[in-house]
């Protein structure tokens, strides 16, 4: 029977959110002594936990047939192979957000990328910077740097940076400002171009509706409400994300009850704004399950 492989980071940033929507699809794992390969048990396919920059190689080498890793990792890698095409981007996830950022020292009177040009720029991504600075049209140096790349300017080896921010803590720490923004980043599942049998696409058509419907329901939520009837429009117009409503009358009563999956965040607002209409007995429940 064919088996679908998907790897997934093995430690980090990334790893327990993947593994959650996983679990969430509802599949179980058998584990291995080293915990490096995951076997399933109810799903025939299998988890590969390995480092994050080897997920999209995995990939283009036709070693697994889905990955789950950061755009920024997808992106430097597919450029390292002059711009591959042997993987697409099937959904971002909506976590693990970063964005690669040019920075340089707080005391340093550059106020744009393009006065860069020439100047030695240290990174961690050379491919996607190299790339993303040349469609700017500014040529500079790159030094490649496998970490710490944060102390480039101050040993010397570089006069300004580009690396994965997220919160700023670290640019802050070591006397660097944010100059410019060059690629924003979350985590996606890629999905291999490589041709497979009918037998393995039905499981990859399978399991990609299951991720759908996963993500779907953590970003929904299920609103019962009770409202007059001729409120009904403005009902639907102040629920976020949705399109027809379930109506049902509420016996002995000129009032009906409304049921709707909300595809938008709920917020006090909108519950508030409700009840300004003519609501009540507003009810936001979580959505567990959900298959279009």
């Amino acid at each position: 029977m064919s088996r679908l492989r998907v790897a997934i980071q093995k430690s980090g940033r990334l790893s327990e959110r993947s593994l959650e929507i996983l679990k969430n699809c509802g599949l179980k794992f058998a584990r291995s002594k080293d915990k490096l390969f995951w076997y399933g048990q109810d799903f025939p396919l299998d988890v590969l936990l390995v480092r994050d920059d080897d997920i999209p190689r995995m990939l283009l080498d036709g070693v697994c047939e889905l990955g789950i890793v950061g755009e920024n990792i997808a992106r430097e890698v597919m450029l390292e192979r002059n711009g591959s095409d042997g993987m697409t981007c099937r959904r971002k996830l909506g976590f693990g957000h970063c964005h690669l950022s040019l920075a340089v020292p707080e005391d340093m009177e550059i106020s744009s990328a393009s006065e860069l040009e020439g100047l030695r720029i240290a990174t961690s991504y050379p491919s996607l910077t190299r790339d993303l600075l040349a469609k700017k049209g500014i040529s500079t140096e790159i030094v490649e740097l496998s970490g710490s790349v944060e102390i480039a300017p101050g040993l010397g080896t570089a006069e300004a940076i580009a690396d994965l921010v997220s919160t700023g803590s670290t640019l802050r720490a070591n006397h660097l400002r944010e100059l410019e923004v060059l690629f924003h980043s979350q985590a996606a599942l890629y999905c291999t171009t490589r041709s497979i049998d009918d037998e393995k696409q039905g499981l990859l058509d399978r399991f990609l509706s299951r991720i759908e419907g996963v993500l779907q329901a953590a970003e929904s939520k299920y609103v019962m409400l009770h409202a007059p009837r001729e409120a009904l429009d403005k009902i639907t117009a102040l629920l976020p994300g949705v399109e027809h409503p379930s109506i049902m009358p509420l016996e002995g009563s000129d009032r009906i009850a409304i049921h709707a999956v909300c595809g938008e965040t709920v917020f006090w607002e909108h519950l508030e704004a409700l009840k300004a209409v003519g609501a009540s007995a507003i009810l936001v429940l979580p959505v567990e399950k959900m298959l279009a």
